[in-house]
């Protein structure tokens, strides 16, 4: 019993420290560790047994921290650290949903228009062009990315970020888009129906005389 309460609180208290407390050989507790029928092993054989069980139950969502109050609420005894430890040993990673965000709001009116006919092939640079907007998490809030890829080469040439989804947004990432490649006589800007690409913004923009029109 003297050895099993050290190995508990071996993540809370050095080794050494608790066997003088305990009036235990440091060299004896050692030794009932690696006994192969130790009731150590058992007991951490058993715990792993009910730490999988918990976390199977949470369909892989808990980390060890809800993994432990699952444990408590079970009545199964065992330290924090030790489930953290058994868990990593059985590889039992939590998976969190991650949060949701809606991106794309339809523009007023903006009917379907697929003007290149759900062929995302391009036989030369400059000539047909995808674009979206996508979210990322950040520990200071969202961050969205607006990013325009040419179909032929694959390549991001124009990108822009910021902490809203207006459409100086998309501005932002076509203007830099026009820096980075010469957009040929007809070349096709495919995207989704959000407002940002079917405002009257946009649409000024890319027919200013500094511009090339998409």
């Amino acid at each position: 019993m003297v050895y099993e309460l050290i190995e508990r609180e071996k993540a809370n208290y050095a080794v050494t420290r608790m066997c003088v407390w305990c009036n235990v050989s440091r060299s004896g507790f050692y030794d009932w560790v690696k006994a192969p029928t130790s009731a150590t092993a058992l007991h951490r054989f058993w715990l792993a047994v009910q730490v999988k069980k918990v976390f199977e139950a949470s369909q892989g969502r808990y980390g060890h921290r809800r993994i432990h109050e699952g444990l408590v609420r079970r009545g199964v005894p065992a330290g924090l650290e030790l489930v953290r430890r058994i868990m990593n040993d059985l590889g039992l990673v939590a998976c969190q949903p991650r949060p949701w965000r809606i991106t794309t709001v339809p523009g007023e009116g903006s009917g379907p228009v697929d003007l290149v006919k759900r062929d995302f092939t391009a036989l030369a640079p400059g000539v047909r062009f995808v674009g979206d907007i996508t979210y990322i998490h950040t520990w200071e809030g969202w961050l969205y990315l607006s990013t325009v890829i040419d179909l032929c080469t694959k390549e991001v040439v124009g990108w822009a970020m910021a902490d809203h989804m207006r459409t100086s947004l998309v501005c932002d990432s076509l203007t830099m888009a026009a820096s980075h490649r010469e957009f040929g006589d007809g070349a096709v800007f495919h995207t989704d129906r959000g407002c940002q690409y079917t405002s009257a913004e946009l649409a000024t923009s890319t027919r200013q005389p500094n511009s090339r029109p998409i």
